[in-house]
């Protein structure tokens, strides 16, 4: 059965076995694929694909082989026409019903959409029961809850925890998000080694070793040098809060991977909200203890320190543009805007870059234009494989 699927997967450069074509057979006679579309997409990925790395190969080889046959889509196109309503009025926010939508469970969330899909007949807006848009209900979109699945439209406040009939995986495209260990591996590329390190010659040295024995008519004669280390040194600049949240994880795991890289000479980590200001902050809470002047930072971090920025760089434009006044190592009032701070900075150290978890914005200019200055001020890559392994390139450029 599907012999040609077998071959087609193979096509594909999927190393399936006959072993696990077999099993995959015997799944099917065991009514293991629930006689749909969609269970057997997932019984055949269970079984024949090793490696998350080949998810997406297998989807394009699954699709091209039932491109003909119906695809049950996980919400009907009927329902998803009510959800596609921008214009629908907006629901008045209700704070007792959001405090009991934080109670809920992802898992009980899932099973009352599952009721609501059974029961909806008609489209429902501004409401907080039906699957919707612009209401407090935890299913649809453009509402106002504060978590649930977000059906049809477009992401806003990122509050959802998942897209329903989105692909629920991930794979390790060049283009795809990090984890620690890619975080990790990327970061191998910010490296100058150098032997001129004030350390003692301990690493065996094979070529003076060598040419010494032969000097001394073949006795051997061991030669030690000193070790080459990485001498780059890394100022990290981390924005925290707000929109950053929900990017919480990613930031996490490369602050986890930057940390235990051990290979920098020096690492220093300051973190800010936004913008910077005149002053940054010790750790990601952004207490008002913890901070240090952003004039001493220009001050007392040398100009050959490599500077990571990482940040969506959305915000209002007059968080970037408006002077706020602060006070001078020397006691004395002044004013700068958070551009002005961000011009310093790259004045500063001629090796910077700004990693940005998020896309551009495209819903309008308004949310667009500090991005855009941003961008203008330090090279910009999105926080993925290539961007970081190109965005390390650029630090170690000349």
């Amino acid at each position: 059965m599907f012999s040609d699927f077998l071959y087609l997967l193979r096509m594909y450069g999927l190393k399936v076995s006959m072993t696990e074509w077999m099993a995959l057979q015997e799944a099917i006679d065991k009514g293991l694929a629930q006689a749909s579309l969609t269970g057997f997409y997932h019984l055949c990925r269970a079984l024949l694909v090793k490696s998350e790395a080949d998810f997406d190969r297998f989807d394009r080889c699954f699709l091209e082989y039932f491109k003909d046959v119906k695809f049950e889509q996980e919400v009907s196109q009927e329902l998803l026409d009510w959800l596609d309503r921008p214009d629908a009025l907006q629901g008045a926010f209700d704070e007792q019903q959001a405090e009991l939508n934080e109670l809920l469970s992802e898992t009980e969330i899932e099973q009352m959409f599952a009721e609501r899909m059974n029961e909806q007949r008609e489209q429902h807006n501004c409401g907080n029961y039906w699957v919707g848009t612009h209401g407090m209900s935890v299913f649809g979109n453009s509402g106002m809850s504060p978590n649930g699945i977000r059906v049809g439209g477009e992401g806003g406040g990122k509050r959802a925890f998942r897209v329903a009939g989105e692909r629920r995986f991930r794979d390790f495209r060049n283009d795809n998000t990090l984890d620690t260990r890619q975080f990790q591996v990327a970061l191998r590329h910010l490296r100058q080694f150098s032997g001129l390190v004030d350390l003692p010659a301990t690493e065996f040295d094979v070529d003076n070793t060598i040419k010494d024995t032969c000097n001394n008519g073949g006795t051997l004669k061991v030669r030690y040098k000193r070790p080459r280390q990485n001498t780059v040194k890394v100022l990290l600049l981390m924005d925290s809060g707000g929109s950053m949240e929900y990017y919480s994880t990613l930031c996490s795991a490369l602050f986890q991977a930057v940390s235990k890289t051990g290979h920098f000479k020096d690492l220093k980590v300051y973190y800010f909200h936004n913008c910077v200001y005149s002053r940054l902050y010790t750790d990601p809470t952004l207490k008002p203890v913890n901070t240090v002047s952003t004039e001493w930072v220009l001050s007392n971090i040398p100009s050959d320190y490599k500077v990571i920025f990482v940040g969506d760089a959305q915000m209002s434009p007059h968080e970037l543009s408006t002077a706020f006044n602060y006070w001078t190592a020397g006691g004395q009032s002044a004013r700068r805007s958070g551009m002005e701070w961000l011009t310093l900075l790259r004045e500063r150290y001629a090796h910077a870059i700004w990693l940005n978890p998020g896309d551009r914005p495209t819903w309008g200019e308004y949310w667009s234009r500090t991005y855009d200055a941003i961008g203008q001020v330090f090279p910009m890559y999105p926080l993925t494989v290539e961007g970081l392994e190109e965005g390390m390139k650029k630090l170690l450029v000349r």
